[in-house]
């Protein structure tokens, strides 16, 4: 398992976001070299992990329990597949394009460790937007990402430090449970059923998951 790329964005203006200032950091290249990794702080105040990395609409975006955003190769070979075109490294919006990884499987506080001392830990799938369909100019985009559930990862930052591409990707942490990325993504999208099964997870759950399995189940219950 390795990082084939580590992927950064810079504010761009376009023509498809909600954003107020009409920018957004979507369109992520690969870089050569180290790239720092740290907890950016909270939702709304923090934006990515990485630095030098833009993320312009804090108010859905960034923040602890998505600091990063991981994808793997294979699912963009299988999409390039599909789409009759070729997608990039980082075309996704992803900081991490891995290999040999099944990042839409992980579980839920499985805990990854890249190159010598970065430690990341999943914490939800990845729900696609607006801005997202309109950097992919694809018809129909959101509705065929959500139906495909092969979401990628949002992951948190345990222990920070340093990486770069061609760093080994190691799992060193794998709960009991049986949550996954894909699996939160589809409980806050079309399988609203699933929100209870999502709280084996605890408090490895992204806050704003943990928070909407919690309501559903007591009102389920009331």
């Amino acid at each position: 398992m390795r990082l084939l790329s580590v992927n950064l964005g810079r504010p761009r203006a376009v023509p498809y976001t909600d954003q107020a200032e009409g920018v957004t950091g979507i369109d992520k290249r690969p870089v050569e070299g180290p790239v720092q990794v740290a907890a950016p702080g909270p939702k709304g105040v923090g934006g990515s992990g990485l630095a030098g990395d833009a993320v312009c609409e804090l108010r859905h975006h960034g923040g602890d329990d998505q600091a990063v955003y991981a994808f793997a190769r294979e699912d963009l070979d299988d999409w390039e597949r599909e789409l009759g075109r070729s997608l990039a490294n980082g075309c996704f919006g992803e900081n991490l394009t891995t290999g040999g990884l099944d990042v839409s499987g992980a579980l839920i506080g499985e805990r990854w460790r890249i190159g010598s001392g970065v430690v990341l830990e999943v914490a939800s799938g990845r729900i696609p937007c607006r801005t997202f369909q309109g950097h992919m100019a694809e018809r129909g985009w959101v509705k065929r990402f959500t139906r495909k559930a092969v979401t990628g990862a949002y992951l948190r930052v345990i222990e920070p430090g340093e990486i770069r591409a061609g760093d080994t990707v190691e799992i060193v942490h794998r709960p009991d449970h049986g949550v996954t990325a894909a699996t939160q993504f589809r409980a806050v999208t079309t399988e609203r059923a699933l929100l209870p099964s999502l709280l084996a997870a605890g408090d490895a759950l992204d806050g704003e998951t943990l928070a909407r399995a919690r309501k559903y189940l007591a009102d389920q219950t009331r």
